[in-house]
């Protein structure tokens, strides 16, 4: 089945980040409970996200997360789970995500797909792309 590509923007609205380890030296362990409002081929307010985060540094690090999302994909209503894997470069975060298999409900059941986004610091708003597909 072929793919559909979106793109569109994201913007945090919640960030609330705890200490887990590492605080005296180390590499730092952290989790983060984040919310965002998502704008273009994905328009939904509120996503809840919980992201493990571990830095490297004062630059470097990575984190995992999973974020869940309700509202539309292409005018298509429901909700939908990405996992998403990304690193702290100099300037901002790179991400890779998935859409986990089996979390699409509503329309967006049997959703499949990849996408990326690249968060620079002191941009309001990150782009983000997604191509996808839904099962029949």
């Amino acid at each position: 089945m072929p793919k559909t590509r979106i793109t569109g923007t994201f913007t945090f609205t919640h960030w609330d980040e705890q200490p887990v380890a590492g605080e005296k030296g180390g590499v730092r362990v952290a989790h983060a409970a984040v919310s965002n409002d998502f704008h273009g081929g994905i328009e939904a307010t509120g996503s809840s996200c919980q992201y493990t985060l571990a830095y490297l540094g004062d630059s470097g690090g990575t984190y995992v997360g999973y974020e869940h999302i309700e509202g539309a994909l292409d005018g298509r209503e429901g909700s939908f789970v990405i996992e998403q894997r990304g690193s702290f470069v100099a300037d901002g975060i790179e991400c890779a995500f998935t859409v986990l298999p089996g979390s699409g409900t509503g329309a967006l059941a049997g959703l499949r797909g990849t996408g990326t986004f690249t968060a620079r610091h002191g941009q309001k708003s990150t782009p983000y792309t997604l191509d996808y597909a839904l099962d029949e």
